[in-house]
């Protein structure tokens, strides 16, 4: 019988990437997102719906008789608003939306949950971050992430609740959107253009999405996981002034004018994972090298 995967958030960059693979392993592939995509962007063999998860009318009806064997939820969008401006709505989104998925979910057909974590979880703890750091977030967006993980966490413990959190990274690969970092000094590059950007002295740690991918079916198929935290990185870390280097390099044109965007308030300056965790529980190791990743995007 074929096994049956819901991905909540599922037409985003991200989720495009795993609807695609799902149905290439043989799923049968449901997607719940708060916008319908266009024809164009919809992945074949995929069943789409549309609802937003803290709507509990919208959920009803779409789980309404539907059990589930494996659950990957990416919803919501990433969002540094502070909580008077809006970061209670966030929060709801983040948080209560879990809390929803998981009241509407058929337990008894249910073999794992992935929730979709995010490195901003650990705030400004020391790099490298791992993940049996005491998180410490500084925005309702982070705060949201990381009561969903200790929500998932504390079902796990207590009601064996199958779920794993993968804390992603930065994720960058082909069809991400043109105002991400990599895709926008790379269309500054290759249209020559002045562009501003901060000093760049920021380490980060980017992944690819292919290897992300993998990493998200690798813990898809470990069971009795019962809310584990799992960074998926590449555990590079890299200056953000490398890889604007890199890319004007490997280009030959663009023209980054350095220091004129600041530093975000509290931003920590080196934000680049420990990915022992991953290698180990999940047999998941990164394959696709920054050189070669950014190239091949470049040449696209």
């Amino acid at each position: 019988m074929t096994e049956k995967l819901l991905i909540v958030g599922g037409t985003g960059f991200i989720g495009k990437n795993l609807a695609q693979k799902a149905v290439d392993n043989g799923f049968t592939t449901t997607v719940v997102s708060l916008n319908m995509p266009k024809q164009v962007y919809q992945v074949s063999g995929v069943k789409y719906f549309q609802a937003n998860i803290t709507n509990l009318d919208q959920l009803k009806e779409i789980f309404l008789n539907k059990k589930f064997d494996y659950v990957i939820n990416l919803s919501g969008y990433v969002d540094h608003s502070g909580y008077r401006d809006g970061g209670d709505k966030v929060i709801e989104s983040h948080f209560n939306g879990v809390v929803n998925l998981v009241d509407f979910l058929d337990w008894s057909a249910l073999k794992n949950f992935i929730q979709v974590g995010s490195s901003d979880e650990y705030g400004g703890c020391d790099a490298p971050q791992c993940e049996d750091m005491r998180e410490d977030p500084i925005s309702p967006y982070s705060f949201s992430k990381v009561s969903a993980c200790h929500f998932l966490q504390m079902l796990g413990r207590s009601e064996k609740f199958p779920s794993v959190i993968l804390r992603f990274f930065l994720v960058y690969g082909p069809g991400q959107a043109i105002n991400r970092f990599i895709p926008q000094i790379i269309s500054g590059c290759l249209n020559d253009e002045a562009f501003d950007t901060s000093s760049g002295g920021q380490l980060r740690d980017f992944c690819h999405i292919d290897d992300i991918v993998k990493g998200v079916f690798c813990a898809l198929e470990h069971r009795g996981l019962y809310g584990e935290v799992v960074n998926l990185a590449s555990g590079q870390p890299v200056k953000i002034r490398y890889i604007v280097d890199l890319i004007q390099r490997l280009v030959g044109a663009g023209r980054p004018n350095f220091g004129r965007v600041p530093y975000r308030s509290n931003e920590n300056m080196a934000l680049y994972a420990d990915i022992s965790k991953a290698k180990k529980l999940l047999s998941w190791s990164p394959l696709v090298s920054l050189e070669d990743g950014i190239s091949k995007l470049i040449n696209q």
